[in-house]
C-alpha cells in the first residue's frame, strides 16, 4: 500500500541535501567548539559559518542569534528569560516598593503548550499573565492585546502562524503596538519558517523562536532570535557556549543541517508556497464535492499558512477517521504534535468557541517535501469513502 503523509506541520522528512551536509560535517568536524585546539578551532569555524548562513536567510546579525534544541526550548527562553530579566530589574529599582507586583505578561489562548506551560508555571510564581482569545477564525485582534496591557506589562508573546489551523496573526502590528510601549515581544515563527517570507530586521520583534525539523532539517535543533539590546536572561547556565547564553556543547552536525535546510526551504520559496497552496485548495475542493456541508474548514479563509488545512467531518469522530486514514495508509494529524495521541480536544479549538460537533470531529492536513495533487485527490476519495462507511454503521 502506497502512503501519504499529510502531517508536516509535526515533522518533515529530512532532505537528501541536509543528509549530505550532516554526514559531511560529521565525518569532517568532530571536534568540541570550546576546545582551543585545532580540531576545536575547525569544529568553532563551522558553527560560525553555518550562523552566518542562517542569520543572511533570516535577515539579521549573527550575533543575535542562540542555538537550542528546537522551538520549545526557544519558546521557553524567551518567556522566561524576558520575564525573569523584568522582574530582577524591578528588584533593583529602589524607587520600587518592595511590595511591587511581579511584572505582567500578555499572550493569547492558542499559543503552543511550551509558551502556555511556560507562563503557567510563571504564574505559580507570582507572575500576573493575560491570556487573550482569538475570534472563530482563530486570528487575535491587535485591539484584545492593547486592551489586555498594564502598566506593568514586560512580554507580549504571540504565535507568528497557528500550528494547528494555520490562521496567521497580526504580529507586525502588534509587534509596533509593543514597541510604542517599549514592552518586549516574542513570536513562536516556527511554522512560518521556510513559509512566508520575512525579514527579521523588518518585522518589530525581540525574540523569535524557530525549529529546523519543520523545514526538512534534523531533529533536535533550532534556533532563538534575541535581538540586540534587549533585556533578557538565560534559561541555561553551566557553560560559556553561545556567548554565555545557552549553556552546552553545539550539535555542530545538527546546525550544519539546519543551516541547509533554511537555504532550501527558501531558494525557491515562490514556487513552493504556490505548490503547497494547491494541493491544500485541492484536498479542501475535492472534499467539499464529495461531503459538501458535511464538512467544515476551521481557522481564517484567508489569512493562513499554506501548508496547513484543519477541517471538521461533521459526521465522524476526529479519533475515528484519524484510525481509518492510517489503515488506508494516510498520515494526518489531530492538531499540536505534543499531543498526538491524546483523545483530549484541541485547546485550539476551544478558544476558537467553535460548536461542539466541529471540536469533536476535526483534522489537521499539512503538507510538505514531496506531497502532489494527485496525492489530495486521492486522499479526497479515501476519506469519502471512510464517511460513508461510518455513515452506514451510524
Amino acid at each position: 500500500m502506497e502512503r501519504i503523509y499529510f502531517d508536516h506541520a509535526a515533522t518533515t522528512p529530512l532532505h537528501p541535501d541536509v543528509l549530505q551536509a550532516m554526514t559531511d560535517s560529521m565525518h569532517q568536524v568532530f571536534g568540541n567548539a570550546s576546545s582551543v585546539h585545532a580540531f576545536g578551532r575547525e569544529a568553532k569555524l563551522a558553527l560560525n559559518q553555518a550562523r552566518d548562513r542562517i542569520a543572511a536567510q533570516l535577515g539579521c546579525q549573527p550575533q543575535e542569534l542562540i542555538f537550542t534544541s528546537g522551538g520549545t526550548e526557544g519558546d521557553n527562553a524567551a518567556v522566561f528569560g524576558a520575564a525573569w530579566s523584568a522582574w530582577l530589574q524591578q528588584c533593583s529599582d529602589h524607587n520600587q516598593p518592595a511590595s511591587a507586583r511581579k511584572p505582567h505578561i500578555v499572550t493569547t489562548q492558542i499559543e503552543h503548550h511550551a509558551v502556555l506551560h511556560a507562563c503557567e508555571r510563571l504564574e505559580q510564581f507570582g507572575f500576573e499573565v493575560t491570556y487573550v482569545a482569538p475570534d472563530q477564525t482563530g486570528k487575535v485582534s491587535v485591539e484584545a492585546i492593547k486592551a489586555a496591557l498594564q502598566p506593568h506589562t514586560c512580554l507580549i508573546s504571540v504565535m507568528y502562524g497557528n500550528n494547528e489551523v494555520g490562521t496567521i496573526q497580526p504580529i507586525e502590528e502588534i509587534g509596533r503596538l509593543a514597541r510604542e510601549r517599549g514592552i518586549a515581544m516574542h513570536t513562536d515563527a516556527v511554522q512560518v519558517l521556510g513559509h512566508l517570507k520575512f525579514r527579521l530586521c523588518e518585522i518589530p520583534v525581540d525574540f523569535a523562536s524557530f525549529s529546523a525539523h519543520k523545514i526538512n532539517g534534523p531533529k533536535g535543533v533550532g534556533v532563538l532570535y534575541v535581538r540586540s539590546g534587549v533585556h533578557w536572561d538565560p534559561l541555561l547556565y553551566g557553560g560559556s557556549q553561545e556567548r554565555k547564553r545557552r549553556a552546552g556543547t553545539e550539535n555542530v552536525a545538527g546546525i550544519a543541517g539546519m543551516a541547509k535546510a533554511l537555504e532550501v526551504a527558501n531558494a525557491s520559496l515562490s514556487e513552493k508556497l504556490e505548490g503547497l497552496g494547491q494541493i491544500r485548495n485541492t484536498l479542501w475542493m475535492e472534499l467539499s464535492l464529495a461531503l459538501g456541508d458535511r464538512v467544515v474548514m476551521n481557522g481564517h479563509p484567508t489569512e493562513h499558512l499554506p501548508h496547513v488545512l484543519n477541517v471538521s467531518f461533521l459526521d465522524v469522530p476526529t479519533e475515528t477517521m484519524l484510525m481509518n486514514l492510517d489503515l488506508a495508509g494516510i498520515m494526518a494529524s489531530s492538531g499540536s504534535a505534543c499531543t498526538s495521541g491524546s483523545l483530549e480536544l484541541s485547546h485550539v479549538l476551544e478558544a476558537m468557541d467553535l460548536p461542539d460537533e466541529r471540536k469533536r470531529t476535526a483534522v489537521r492536513f499539512s503538507f510538505g517535501l514531496g506531497n502532489t495533487n494527485e496525492e489530495a485527490a486521492c486522499a479526497a476519495q479515501q476519506i469519502a469513502t471512510i464517511v460513508s462507511r461510518v455513515r452506514t454503521r451510524q
